[in-house]
This record gives structure tokens, C-alpha cells and sequence, in this order.
């Protein structure tokens, strides 16, 4: 069976969700990664005629901490619970799993704590839900975990029943061992290609533009789920992928990241 390709919604971040669900349809993708910060009154019945399928969820609040560079709840507190009711809305999409972030600081007793309330909600609303390592060069903005291990050793500190997401943008210059070794818990797959040099955390590129080497990566993951196309883009930097036409984007990104999973060097 052939790879299967979804886009997250943030890739075409100036669209509504009704256009989203065209544009990918029309572009040839299989799913699309929900935002809950683009659903409308209408959004569950139109997803439900799209034929898409959903892949990763996002909640308009996404981390535990605050966030240098989003807006939102300054308590950590109100933000869990932002998270929660992010879940309890995005369920009847029937998403793999919804992640969420530490966000940045010192008060681990608080991401403690939501990572147990946080895996509770996934439960009671019958979804999985997955932490997500941010790479090192910005974690200062995102993050107290950048790796697969160092994620994994924070929810085992919880005791709480909490999934992985891989992101390649963040993960691709970790040990493929981190991936062995947490396979199976990874729920989730998101792509992206990294600029060299990469100028700003939203700086991302199509997949076979930039310097990440996936064929490794995916023998590695052996993941049979949606990959899902994620780009953050900086519409200040030149070249950015957000100014473009979302069609656009959708089209070539599907295009992009179906030649990368079809390569015979990507092949297991």
C-alpha cells in the first residue's frame, strides 16, 4: 500500500477550514491535520463529506505553559483546561491523537500535572494524545523536552498515559535509536523540510528542498499512518511559503512529500 498524505492546517494558515478541505481534496491528499482555532459552526458536517481523513489534532491552546510567541492564558491552570475542552471539541473528528507542548519554564509541577489531566481528558473523550519534542535551537520559545527520550522520561515522571508525536523538522538530527526505542508510542507524523541556515522557528520548507536526509528516518519509523505536511513559514521572510497561494502550497506539497515517501532510497 502506498504512503498516505494529510496537510495540517497551519500549512495554509490564512484559509477557512471549508477551503482548507477543498484545496487538499483537490490536491490529492488523503487527510488533513485539524486546528481547532480554524473550526466554524459547519466544520464536522463538511469534514464529514470531504472523504478526507484526519490526521493529528491541534488545540487553539497547545501548550501547558505560555507561549512567548501565541497568545493565550497566562495561568497554567486555565490553559490545561483549554487543552481539555480543545480535546473534548476535536474528538467527533475521530483524530489518531491531539497533541500538546510543555511550553517553556520552571514550573514542572504544573506540566506534571497537566500531562495527568491532559491524558485523563484524551481518555474520558476517546483519544489518544501525544507530547511533542521541539528541536533545540528553539525550544527556548516552545519546551523543556527536545527528543524522543527526554519526552518519554518526563510523562514516565508523570506516570501519565500519554503518546509521542515525530516531527522531522525538530527530530532529524536525533539518534534514529531514540525512534527504536519509542516506535511504538509514536502516534502521530509530521514533515517538513529544514533551511540551511533556517532564519526563524516558523522557517520551514517543502519536503526535498532543504538538508533533511528522510530515507533513514522512515526505515526507522516504519509508520503506516498519515504523514502529515506541517509548515510554519514566517510571512516577513522572503520566500515564505505562507505568502503563497494556499492552493498552491496544498498542491505542491502533496506533490513535494509524495516523491520523498515513493523514492526508492526512502523505501524500508
Amino acid at each position: 500500500m502506498s504512503a498516505r498524505v494529510s496537510i495540517s492546517q497551519i500549512t495554509t494558515v490564512s484559509a477557512p477550514f471549508a477551503a482548507d478541505l477543498d484545496a487538499y481534496r483537490a490536491a490529492g491528499a488523503d487527510g488533513i491535520g485539524i486546528w481547532e482555532f480554524k473550526l466554524a459552526e459547519d466544520s464536522l458536517e463538511r469534514f464529514r463529506e470531504s472523504g478526507l481523513a484526519a490526521a493529528t489534532a491541534v488545540p487553539a491552546v497547545p501548550s501547558i505553559l505560555p507561549l512567548p510567541l501565541m497568545e493565550g492564558p497566562e495561568d497554567p491552570e486555565d490553559r490545561i483546561e483549554a487543552i481539555c475542552a480543545g480535546i473534548r471539541r476535536l474528538a467527533p473528528f475521530d483524530p489518531p491523537c491531539v497533541l500538546f507542548l510543555t511550553g517553556p519554564g520552571e514550573d514542572r509541577t504544573a506540566i506534571l500535572d497537566g500531562l495527568r489531566a491532559i491524558a485523563d481528558e484524551g481518555k474520558r473523550s476517546g483519544v489518544r494524545v501525544v507530547l511533542e519534542p521541539i528541536q533545540r535551537e528553539f525550544a527556548h520559545l516552545w519546551t523543556i523536552v527536545s527528543s524522543l527520550d527526554e519526552a518519554a522520561a518526563l510523562i514516565a515522571e508523570s506516570g501519565a498515559d500519554v503518546g509521542l508525536m515525530y516531527d522531522t523538522w525538530h527530530l532529524w538530527r536525533e539518534p534514529l535509536e531514540q525512534i527504536e526505542r519509542h516506535r511504538d508510542r509514536i502516534y502521530g507524523v509530521h514533515v517538513a523540510d529544514w533551511r540551511e541556515p533556517t532564519r526563524h522557528t516558523n522557517d520551514r520548507i517543502l519536503p526535498g528542498d532543504g538538508a533533511i536526509e528522510f530515507g533513514p528516518i522512515l526505515e526507522a519509523l516504519r509508520w503506516d499512518g498519515l504523514f502529515d505536511l506541517e509548515i510554519f513559514s514566517a510571512e516577513e521572510l522572503a520566500g515564505s511559503l505562507w505568502r503563497d497561494e494556499p492552493r498552491d502550497v496544498a498542491l505542491q506539497g502533496v506533490e513535494k512529500l509524495g516523491k520523498v515517501l515513493s523514492s526508492p532510497s526512502q523505501q524500508p
